[in-house]
């Protein structure tokens, strides 16, 4: 299953579709459960905080043909994680300078079959953009290879062309077992062709001669009545021989695409298996590795908390109020991401960072968002003085 992502304008009732904060006609409301959502800022907010922005550094208004807030649709698995999600804003960002600031996964929309009248999933995930640069206040401009380079950043953070290695080996197995019933089909095939074959030089011609008798008794071949016997019976049979044929190379032809699949996918399991090597006995390939999943663990958690912030209802009244929220936030992530808790528990040994999550837990948002422009002005000015 292939991914792509592919950004529009944002338009300024996303929010209603996206969130779901209206009942519409093509969704199926028992599966709405299970759609998932992130939000960093509203879209109203963020559009004045851009044109704001926009005034200040550039002094000049934003332009009216600008689209500085743009939304993309993007193919996900029925599996498909907020982390990863994450992950891919994460990576937008930092070579792009995308800023995703909402996501929302869905997984209620699709349609049933015409003639199996079976539900087809269309499993996606709506991504709001900031497409404003910080350095410039304009918007950003991208050339033809960075489109092509969201694909690549999408479909390897997603994991869509060629997962873990576990999923690897599943798809293998998979493979190797639509190889084997389509050998199946094809010696079936290959069997009733031959019978085929077989009954067509064995057929006796007498079976197909008409004989009746005339005034006198005696039998006299009906020509015509022969002769068109002779058409169907040769007509049926290379009906059947040329349908056969095709069934048959269509059928080779499918196991010759399967055998190329197959090939790449024990490359890849073999290419997992090495670098999960190189991970186990390489102490600084194990740390990195370890580094990079810790990370995105915690910028996970770290967006959890502010969009859980953004709930009027949730009261941080006392430091015991404050731990009971945030076990409460882990549980929730570690159970929608399929994360294991010792990560957690390794996030928590580093007082920093427990501090950070803390700090937003307590002031929310606006305290952190503050904090992220004054990094971002300071690394610009630093590059300027550079």
């Amino acid at each position: 299953m292939k991914t792509s992502i592919n950004f529009k304008g944002a338009k300024s009732d996303s929010e209603i579709h996206n969130f779901r904060k209206k009942s519409f006609d093509y969704i199926r409301k028992d599966l709405t459960p299970k759609n998932e959502y992130w939000m960093e800022q509203k879209i109203a907010d963020r559009l004045q905080k851009i044109e704001a922005y926009c005034k200040e550094k550039s002094g000049r208004k934003l332009q009216k043909n600008a689209m500085p807030l743009r939304e993309a649709v993007v193919v996900i698995k029925e599996d498909t994680t907020m982390l990863e999600l994450h992950n891919l804003s994460k990576r937008l960002e930092k070579e792009l300078k995308i800023r995703v600031f909402q996501i929302a996964i869905h997984k209620d929309e699709g349609h049933y079959d015409k003639d199996s009248k079976e539900w087809k999933p269309n499993y996606h995930a709506h991504l709001v953009a900031d497409w404003q640069d910080v350095e410039t206040g304009k918007t950003l401009k991208h050339q033809s290879f960075h489109y092509s380079q969201m694909q690549d950043i999408t479909a390897e953070c997603l994991e869509m062309e060629r997962g873990n290695s576990n999923t690897g080996i599943q798809r293998l197995e998979a493979v190797e077992f639509k190889i084997r019933k389509k050998e199946e089909e094809l010696k079936n095939l290959e069997e009733k062709y031959n019978e085929m074959k077989s009954e067509i030089k064995s057929k006796k011609p007498e079976e197909l001669i008409v004989k009746e008798s005339d005034f006198l008794g005696f039998q006299k071949i009906k020509i015509e009545k022969t002769v068109e016997n002779y058409k169907k019976a040769l007509k049926v049979q290379n009906t059947k021989l040329v349908k056969n044929k095709t069934e048959l190379e269509s059928k080779s032809k499918q196991i010759s695409e399967l055998s190329t699949k197959i090939e790449g996918l024990k490359q890849e399991v073999d290419f997992l298996k090495n670098k999960s090597s190189v991970v186990l006995t390489n102490e600084k390939a194990f740390a990195f590795e370890k580094k990079k999943y810790l990370d995105s663990v915690q910028n996970t958690l770290e967006k959890t908390i502010k969009f859980e912030k953004l709930n009027p209802n949730l009261k941080i009244d006392s430091h015991e109020r404050m731990l009971q929220e945030l076990n409460r936030i882990v549980e929730k992530v570690a159970l929608k991401n399929n994360i294991p808790l010792d990560a957690f528990k390794e996030i928590y040994k580093d007082s920093a960072k427990l501090a950070h999550l803390f700090t937003i837990l307590r002031f929310g948002e606006r305290k952190s968002i503050s904090s992220e422009n004054n990094e971002a002005e300071n690394n610009r000015k630093h590059r300027f003085r550079r």
